[in-house]
């Protein structure tokens, strides 16, 4: 049966994590998130090497076990920048395929990153619109790790993994492993960089969700993120002291960490 959305969850190669105990926290409350969900259809599949230590899984849940290398280590000024990404897009890519092609028959798809939180009401909402070729998440959240705010981010999807739905059918997905195109699945499936141009120029463009659809969370240890936090990020800048527009702007997005945002978000039920 096709499920109305599937969450597809790369998991890092265990051999380049700092703290895999850190990394199966986060990915066990992105598993409660997901879980959230307020009605029925959908599926995850967390796609992880044979070896790693990962958390329970729930109802919903599989488990898609690769056998890929762990990804050569390019340190920062040791490489051109693009083959540091380059790199990081293809492993996440293989690991998404993977998942993908694992899944079967899909409605619309979301790639979920292993330390992020999604909204409770996102298949509720695919479900009353099947047919949309999908959205982009313009509005949503970041998340210092543990922090008690959040900063509404009005441009999320360029930031952030966590941030499209695509009706699957779109992706034009190869019918084995062997088959892809390595850079389709460098550009497409381990990047969220380009899927706005690549589906504008195949006629298929995207739409903005209408509501936040998802949590980046930021700063910690096994974060891709080297921003330094939300407050440095993106108050303590030299134009927040010249522009009190800008700067009202900024503090009108931050957001306390409320019981409503855990309930929606983070998988808190309790009253």
């Amino acid at each position: 049966m096709r499920n109305i959305l599937t969450f597809v969850i790369p998991v890092r190669h265990q051999d380049t994590a700092k703290d895999w105990r850190l990394v199966k926290r986060h990915l066990s409350e992105t598993i409660a998130s997901i879980s959230s969900q307020d009605t029925d259809g959908w599926k995850a599949v967390v796609v992880a090497n044979y070896g790693a230590d990962l958390p329970a899984m729930p109802k919903h849940f599989e488990v898609k076990r690769v056998d890929f290398p762990a990804p050569q280590h390019l340190a920062p000024g040791s490489a051109d920048q693009e083959e540091i990404y380059a790199v990081t897009r293809t492993d996440k890519g293989h690991r998404v395929l993977a998942g993908m092609l694992h899944a079967g028959e899909m409605g619309h798809v979301m790639i979920v990153d292993n330390d992020d939180f999604v909204s409770r009401r996102l298949t509720s909402f695919v479900a009353a619109n099947q047919r949309a070729n999908g959205w982009y998440l313009r509005d949503a959240y970041t998340w210092d790790d543990n922090g008690k705010m959040l900063y509404l981010f009005t441009d999320f999807s360029r930031i952030c993994g966590t941030s499209h739905i695509i009706r699957a059918d779109l992706y034009q997905l190869p019918p084995s492993f062997e088959a892809v195109d390595e850079n389709f699945n460098k550009y497409m499936l381990g990047s969220h960089n380009y899927l706005h141009d690549y589906l504008d120029k195949t006629g298929n463009p995207l739409v903005p969700l209408p509501f936040p659809g998802a949590i980046y969370r930021t700063n910690h240890a096994e974060s891709d993120s080297r921003s330094g936090g939300t407050l440095r990020m993106y108050f303590f800048r030299k134009k927040m002291f010249t522009s009190p527009t800008i700067l009202y702007e900024r503090v009108r997005r931050l957001k306390f960490k409320t019981r409503r945002i855990e309930k929606e978000f983070m998988g808190v039920t309790k009253s």
